[in-house]
């Protein structure tokens, strides 16, 4: 990335939009100066400006949730930057993925919530490296592939059961257990839930 012409504010600093370059989900907004910018340029990680403690800071130094650099780009003023990054953690200091947890409005209440499944398969990769006693979805890894896919063909069959029933109480449960393994399965396989998302919005617009 070229810097020159980049607009800086009297501060002397930019806001820095961090995005998770594959669930496209915004992780947080941080401020750069020109040095914490030349810095994420030349490590291929994310550095910022602190406006509070005023120095400059690397994100995951201390806790190991960096973020590595994919794409950085310029809003059409030159005054905002939007940071594509694969995250190696949490991205809040609250341990959450993202800063942004608290829905002020929802005009679309029926909207489907993908940024809670792409925080679902997080934390289900998570699981799967750590493998933390107790766990079930532990339990399902060290099972295998043979285990994880018995249970995807029996909560399909559950989900079954509960339409054919009328049950939408059922069907709710149901279809949400169905979801958790099939996103187990795709951990398992190691395909992103992303792909499988790219699949319907392409079939959306052949369709459109």
């Amino acid at each position: 990335m070229n810097i020159e012409g980049i607009k800086f504010d009297e501060k002397g600093l930019i806001p820095a939009i961090v995005q998770d370059a594959t669930t496209k989900e915004v992780l947080t907004l941080a401020y750069m100066n020109e040095e914490s910018l030349r810095k994420s340029i030349e490590t291929g990680e994310t550095w910022f400006y602190s406006r509070s403690r005023q120095e400059l800071w690397h994100k995951g130094e201390t806790s190991g949730n960096i973020q590595q650099i994919v794409s950085m780009e310029l809003d059409c003023d030159k005054d905002a930057i939007v940071v594509g990054v694969i995250p190696k953690g949490p991205a809040c200091h609250n341990g959450t993925v993202s800063c942004f947890n608290e829905t002020i409005v929802n005009h679309v209440s029926e909207q489907v919530d993908v940024t809670f499944l792409n925080r679902l398969e997080w934390l289900i990769s998570e699981r799967e490296k750590e493998r933390p006693e107790g766990s079930y979805t532990t339990y399902l890894f060290e099972k295998g592939v043979d285990k994880i896919l018995k249970k995807v063909g029996e909560e399909a069959a559950e989900v079954i059961i509960a339409a054919k029933n009328r049950d939408k109480e059922e069907l709710k449960w149901e279809t949400a257990d169905l979801l958790y393994h099939v996103i187990v399965l795709l951990r398992e396989q190691g395909l992103p839930l992303q792909e499988v998302i790219e699949v319907l919005k392409k079939r959306h617009e052949g369709n459109s």
